[in-house]
């Protein structure tokens, strides 16, 4: 979904969950065997894994995830492509009582009372994640077994250097009129990074957030439904300004030697994505699926999260490479946020924009 150079939230939330069920397999599709019904020997061989453009992409860490696991176990992994996290996780909600995969990846801190609510998930702790995973990022999940962290960063503004406007200092400054038409958002109902956004601005301006969006519309040029179209967007410079990670510039610096995209760091703080994974309740090769997860926090798979993914590994023992001490400012202040507050923002947006 592209909202061109209007902004448009007038899409009903069924719609979102119908366009949820379009997920593209990176290999051959899964067996359609219901949960219910016997699970063929093929099926126990292949562990079926929902996630988000950008993980399972060309360029993100699922083609080399995939590759490594598979020679490790010899499982078959399919990733399925499921747009972003949240629909992801909406396909997930639709397909409760019949589950079609095994694990879903991209759960953060923003949806996971929703996940944990919706009945979805099932516990499984993976081998060694209270030792290797810092207690604050298994807190920020919930710390219950349900979600297990695997990347993590903050949200911030990404600015072009080049750009004939200013870098603004705070969230305040983006509703100045210097910035109308400048700034590259995502929808909060679609994508983990929109509703990310949208903490971000509950956290910072409490009740008073809704008074902020509407000064902040004219100044938004498009909401996209997932990070990929509005980060390509922000890279073919249609716009100075994306909401991002502070982590995303180290992508520039590595790739291309390229300090032109920075990350803008806020004195009033920031707020943090914990990414999470977790096991499907009902899932059709559960023990499959349990290794898979096991694998995910391990040396080998965290090592390529940093130069594909562009977020930290949450294994402490990764390394990370020169570019992010270059170019992934860590902010001094971490906000908290309020998941049910947030929630409750999304429609408020939603009816704001639909007028």
């Amino acid at each position: 979904m592209k909202f061109n150079k209007t902004i448009s939230l007038t899409i009903s939330i069924v719609l979102c969950l119908f366009a949820a069920t379009g997920c593209n397999s990176k290999k051959a599709a899964s067996s359609e065997t219901s949960s219910s019904q016997t699970v063929s020997p093929e099926r126990l061989k292949e562990v079926v894994v929902y996630t988000y453009d950008s993980f399972a992409g060309e360029w993100g860490p699922g083609p080399e995830l995939t590759q490594k696991f598979e020679a490790k176990t010899g499982y078959k992994l399919t990733l399925v492509d499921c747009g972003d996290s949240i629909q992801a996780f909406n396909r997930a909600v639709l397909e409760k009582e019949a589950p079609q995969a095994d694990v879903i990846i991209g759960i953060d801190n923003n949806l996971a009372e929703q996940a944990r609510a919706s009945g979805i998930l099932a516990e499984y702790e993976p081998k060694n994640a209270s030792s290797i995973i810092d207690e604050n990022l298994r807190k920020a999940l919930g710390n219950d077994n349900l979600l297990t962290p695997y990347d993590y960063s903050h949200f911030a503004l990404i600015y072009d250097t080049q750009s004939s406007v200013p870098a603004p200092k705070s969230l305040e400054e983006l509703v100045k009129d210097t910035y109308k038409k400048k700034i590259i958002l995502m929808d909060p109902r679609t994508s983990t990074p929109g509703l990310g956004f949208l903490a971000w601005t509950v956290s910072v301006f409490g009740n008073g957030y809704e008074d902020y969006w509407k000064q902040l519309k004219s100044n938004i040029l498009t909401m996209t439904s997932g990070w990929s179209e509005g980060w390509g967007m922000f890279m073919n410079g249609e716009a100075p300004l994306v909401i991002s990670y502070t982590t995303s510039p180290a992508y520039n610096v590595e790739y291309e030697d390229n300090d032109r995209f920075a990350a803008l760091v806020f004195d009033e703080g920031h707020v943090q994505q914990v990414e999470g994974y977790g096991l499907l309740k009902g899932a059709q090769n559960a023990e499959g699926a349990k290794v898979f997860m096991d694998y995910l926090i391990t040396e080998e798979a965290q090592g390529i999260l940093p130069l594909t993914q562009w977020m930290y590994p949450v294994n402490k023992n990764i390394a990370l490479p020169e570019s992010y001490k270059k170019a992934a400012p860590i902010p001094e202040k971490t906000l908290a946020t309020d998941t049910d507050a947030t929630e409750k923002a999304v429609s408020v947006i939603q009816s704001l924009f639909a007028q």
